[in-house]
């Protein structure tokens, strides 16, 4: 049986539509793991990063895709689950789990790590395989355009949520978010159902006009300044000059969250903007109890998940969309028609 699917043999810009559609066998699990059949599948930043160059391939060719939801069609050898469940399959497609890092529950950090998208191939495609353990239970009340996005934008941001102190915190703390895209706009909710006040930074007005509508206490330019130092901040946008600004808008003691996984070059700056025990840290994947603790509250707080669909030949144009910064909230590959 032969499937659809979005390939990557070369990198090379957006806009050379490097992508191509070809008809592939579809995958057969292995022992503890499940075959997807995809519903839905999310287009993320790191899609563009690995399709242009910015990330180097693991494997060639590749099928992108790491926000894929599915239904499970076919078990592997040793798997127990139920035919026809709703899953979610994120970025972390399986690590060591015998590591220092993994036995200390940070299997983001677990140096044999491999990853869906990039690692084994992803959900631009008709079917996918997955561990067993990196399927997981989707809450009901989201759509399947709605729930990939939760899987990688929304997990992302919990998880810098956790490391710049946000989550856990008495009301009052007060949040920077740099870039008002898929991941941010999703994050900005989750900060206002712990207490936190949100502070939003972007150079498009409709996406400060999105954020304000979500709840927003403040939206401006990166170059503002906010009407109050803050406690802690996450930038989303991969340019390294926001650093100084995000350090500037900072008190001491404060967390400067870098949630991108590659980066522009980090300007020179003055120490003072560190000094005063501020901390700069990287937000590096997930480990698994971050997506299971960020689904958890994703079934009880409803967040409004702003998507832009695309049909499945559309692959090519939901890149360059998502490159031009013309996106609203999420772009989604829907599942291929038929």
């Amino acid at each position: 049986m032969s499937m659809p699917a979005w390939v990557l043999s070369r990198q090379a810009p957006a806009e050379k539509r490097p992508l191509t559609l070809e008809r592939r066998p579809a995958p057969m699990p292995g022992r503890g793991q499940v075959r997807l059949r995809v519903l839905a599948c999310g287009v993320c930043h790191t899609d563009l990063h690995l399709i242009e160059g910015d990330l180097p391939l693991k494997r060639r060719p590749l099928v992108p895709g790491h926000q894929v939801v599915g239904l499970i069609d076919r078990l592997g050898q040793g798997v127990r689950r139920r035919l026809g469940e709703r899953v979610g399959v994120p970025w972390l497609h399986s690590a060591c789990g015998a590591c220092p890092d993994c036995c200390a529950g940070r299997e983001n950090l677990c140096p044999k790590a491999r990853f869906t998208g990039w690692h084994v191939d992803g959900g631009f495609a008709e079917s996918t395989v997955a561990d067993v353990e990196s399927a997981y239970p989707l809450p009901s009340r989201y759509s399947d355009a709605e729930a990939a996005p939760l899987l990688c934008a929304g997990v992302i941001g919990y998880r810098a949520l956790r490391l710049v102190g946000a989550a856990g915190r008495k009301r009052g703390f007060s949040l920077g978010l740099y870039g008002f895209g898929a991941s941010a706009h999703l994050t900005l909710q989750v900060a206002r159902a712990m207490g936190c006040s949100v502070f939003v930074f972007s150079r498009t007005p409709a996406h400060r006009s999105l954020a304000r509508s979500l709840g927003a206490a403040w939206a401006g330019s990166a170059q503002a300044q906010p009407p109050r130092l803050l406690h802690g901040s996450i930038i989303f946008a991969p340019a390294g000059g926001l650093v100084p600004k995000g350090l500037a808008a900072l008190r001491p003691g404060g967390v400067l969250a870098l949630a991108g996984i590659t980066m522009t070059t980090l300007p020179a700056m003055d120490y003072s903007l560190l000094y005063g025990e501020r901390k700069l840290v990287s937000v590096a994947n997930s480990t698994r109890a971050d997506i299971r603790d960020f689904l958890s509250l994703a079934g009880k707080v409803r967040l409004k998940v702003e998507t832009e669909t695309f049909a499945f030949e559309e692959a090519p144009e939901a890149l360059l969309r998502l490159k031009k910064g013309l996106v609203r909230g999420a772009a989604v590959l829907l599942a291929p028609a038929g």
